[in-house]
């Protein structure tokens, strides 16, 4: 597997100036997004609907509004 691509604007585009705040969103070689972005699964579990889950290998993620809303235009319709 491979990054094929950034969706959307660079952490420093967006004005992180240091590897402190880094959100970003990739396509990968396989059709599926890598993310990174802040751990938030511990205060979060909880609060999931009763239709949703998160596996011991999944990791609920925040995402800066920022970082999305610069990635919706590289965001495939299907």
């Amino acid at each position: 597997m491979e990054i094929v691509r950034r969706l959307g604007t660079s952490p420093r585009e967006r004005g992180s100036m240091s590897n402190a705040t880094c959100p970003d969103i990739f396509e990968l070689s396989d059709g599926d997004f890598a993310v990174i972005g802040t751990d938030m699964t511990d205060e979060l579990r909880g609060l999931l609907p009763s239709d949703a889950g998160v596996a011991d290998y999944e990791r609920i993620v925040k995402v800066s509004r920022a970082t999305l809303v610069a990635a919706k235009g590289d965001i495939p319709a299907a």
